[in-house]
């Protein structure tokens, strides 16, 4: 059976249409994907992601040991409260999960990593860590909303505990603060401003409800995958995946080979760097009728160069992209096969769009 959030039932009582996803009963939409992409991009919405899963590290060797264990370099990490986002690989490079983990004190960081791959994550971490002073410690206690939009952070700050309102109201992007067993990151996954707040789970309805009065529109998965696709933003298990390096997936920008730091996956990098012919990760743009889909064939000529790993519309583009893994020497002229037609589509650099902006 799946698993369900501690928002399951108020989701029903809202109206929401539940599906399956990644093991959990979560919300597709509350009745119009359409409006909640528009409402997210153009005001406030809010998405239920108490299916992922925080951990907080703490020791004196959690700066040590997630040095190792992740390709970014947590040592970027200064201020306490900043972000720092990063993949999590096997030793063969390959991708286990991304995650956003948060610098809070030097004893103490917190991760929040995807919910399908919760189990594998902990349990790889709880492997790699045995040399290391550190605990590693899931919060299921807590749950996690997501608000976002441009009239996000107006609509949610009123609604903090007061002790933690100016905080939050002054904190940079992709910055966190906290007290006590709240924690607010000006963080998300849509491309718009907004806050990710992380509270104890018996909470979690009550803040929901107040952000709906307060006029923020509740959002599903239809809208959140729209959302992060416009914004560019890979998902675990199609764009990227243990089949498939960083490299490989447009995340090169997260791997920090500076000062020869050791991580795990670095040597198999490296080879692959050297290599020379790792395939591009590039953004599409369908030209003509039609939906991109993952999985869909590409092709230069009649040679088979790549795929579609991620594709849909975008409402607010009003046009069919994607995102697309293909051979380094495939070029710009590119047809996609939908159903046995080939259609042209044109490459473009993600993201799409950004604070409700169009950038293509």
């Amino acid at each position: 059976m799946d698993k369900k959030t501690i928002l399951n039932q108020t989701h029903r009582d809202m109206g929401a249409r539940m599906v399956p996803f990644g093991g959990w009963d979560m919300p597709v939409h509350y009745g119009s994907q359409i409006e909640e992409h528009h409402a997210v991009r153009r005001n406030a919405g809010m998405f239920d992601v108490c299916h992922m899963t925080v951990v907080d590290l703490h020791g004196p060797d959690a700066k040590k040991f997630l040095s190792w264990l992740l390709a970014n370099d947590v040592g970027k990490l200064k201020t306490p409260g900043k972000a720092l986002y990063s993949c999590m690989l096997y030793k063969n490079g390959c991708v286990i999960d991304d995650l956003i983990v948060y610098y809070v004190n030097d004893d103490w960081y917190r991760m929040v990593v995807n919910a399908a791959t919760t189990d594998k994550d902990i349990a790889w971490m709880q492997e790699q860590s045995g040399d290391y002073e550190v605990k590693i410690q899931p919060r299921r206690d807590l749950g996690m909303i997501a608000v976002q939009g441009p009239g996000a952070r107006d609509k949610a700050l009123p609604l903090l505990p007061n002790d933690l309102q100016e905080q939050a109201a002054q904190l940079e992007p992709f910055s966190a603060c906290t007290n006590g067993e709240w924690f607010v990151g000006r963080t998300g996954y849509t491309g718009e401003d907004g806050f990710e707040i992380m509270l104890p789970q018996e909470q979690v309805v009550d803040l929901w409800k107040a952000l709906a009065d307060a006029g923020v529109r509740p959002c599903g998965l239809g809208a959140r995958d729209t959302l992060r696709l416009e914004a560019g933003m890979n998902l675990y298990g199609q764009d990227m995946d243990e089949d498939h390096t960083p490299l490989e997936s447009g995340l090169a920008w997260t791997v920090s080979f500076a000062d020869l730091r050791d991580f795990i996956g670095r040597s198999a990098l490296v080879v692959q760097k050297n290599m020379g012919d790792t395939p591009h990760f590039t953004g599409l743009v369908l030209e003509g009728k039609g939906v991109l889909r993952n999985h869909q064939k590409l092709y230069a000529g009649e040679r088979e160069v790549g795929e579609i790993t991620s594709g849909g519309y975008s409402p607010t583009l009003e046009k069919s992209i994607g995102l697309a893994r293909i051979a380094a020497d495939a070029g710009d002229e590119l047809q996609v096969d939908i159903r046995g037609r080939r259609l042209p589509v044109k490459r473009v650099k993600p993201p799409f769009v950004r604070n409700g902006k169009p950038l293509i």
